[in-house]
């Protein structure tokens, strides 16, 4: 591929820039009232999966999780800062902004 060329989806390897942990923070920002099953399915890793990525997030203050009838809300902390510490100097809402095009 020649440099300033956009890559083709077909061409991307298997990984990606960023963790699921990411992802399931992402996908909840965009749809706080999501079911388990339609997170696994978006981010495509198990239901147990994002059940301990969101325990996780909660834990490290990142996610909220707020009981409405038999379901949950989730409500994403934007104000804390990314985890590895060549980003740390910017904010959970500085990567949903470049994610979401902002």
């Amino acid at each position: 591929m020649a440099i300033g060329r956009t890559a083709q989806p077909e061409q991307f390897p298997e990984w990606t820039f960023l963790t699921n942990h990411a992802h399931v923070l992402i996908f909840l920002s965009a749809q706080p009232d999501a079911l388990l099953r339609e997170v696994a399915s978006t981010v495509g890793i198990t239901e147990r999966a994002v059940q301990r990525i969101i325990g996780e997030l909660e834990a490290a203050s990142y996610l909220v999780k707020e009981r409405e009838g038999r379901r949950n809300r989730y409500r994403v902390r934007t104000d804390g800062p990314l985890r590895h510490p060549i980003e740390r100097h910017r904010s959970v809402q500085a990567l949903l902004d470049l994610v979401n095009g902002r």
